[in-house]
């Protein structure tokens, strides 16, 4: 039976949210391919209609899970004056949730331990979708008028905000003790926003998306 191309378009990007959400619940390492073609109803024959490799199968689904997240945030943020807005990212990415929900958190903090052994073309990808975060955070610190703004255009801050965000959010994790846990979040939270002077900005209180 012959396909339409919407149809090869579709089941292409059907592919990748199922293959985006396994990446981060397990890790480049233990996809599988077939489980994959299992999880969108297919045969793992026709893997190779839409992929050369698993290599890039990996490739793409990891720039669809930046995309998302890149997504996700602007809606979470939209609307809001710079000053809100970075803390409301603040507030959702060092968060119990995103704890919680590997398959729909940020792939830096899911991935970060797996890239030293992946491919040159999976962590070229990676670097993008870290540098693009950076540059939102970025975007926010300087519009904030928030002091360090002006050093490297406020990315050299941001690098370092959103390093201690999903350090702290992977150490929380890691840890079994979910009192702990929160506790954790709640202090890297407080710090981070102190940091950047935004301990008087309360969280929008607008769901996640």
């Amino acid at each position: 039976m012959r396909y339409s191309e919407t149809h090869k378009t579709e089941t292409h990007a059907k592919l990748l949210r199922i293959a985006g959400k396994a990446l981060r619940e397990k890790g480049p390492e233990r996809l599988a391919v077939a489980e994959v073609m299992q999880a969108a109803g297919l045969t793992h024959g026709g893997f190779y209609a839409h992929f050369k490799s698993k290599d890039a199968l990996l490739a793409e689904a990891l720039e669809g899970v930046f995309a998302y997240s890149k997504e996700k945030y602007r809606r979470l943020t939209e609307g809001l004056p710079p000053r809100h807005a970075l803390a409301t990212y603040i507030d959702f990415y060092v968060s119990p949730d995103h704890r919680d929900n590997l398959s729909r958190g940020c792939p830096i903090v899911a991935l970060n331990s797996d890239l030293p052994r992946q491919s040159r073309k999976f962590r070229a990808v990676f670097d993008g979708g870290v540098k693009s975060l950076i540059g939102a955070l970025a975007h926010w610190i300087a519009a904030a008028g928030i002091e360090g703004a002006n050093d490297n255009g406020g990315e050299t801050l941001a690098a370092s905000i959103l390093s201690a965000m999903a350090g702290a959010v992977a150490v929380s994790r890691a840890v079994s003790d979910k009192s702990l846990s929160d506790e954790m979040l709640e202090a890297a939270r407080t710090s981070i926003k102190a940091r950047l002077g935004l301990s008087d900005v309360a969280l929008s209180g607008r769901a996640a998306p």
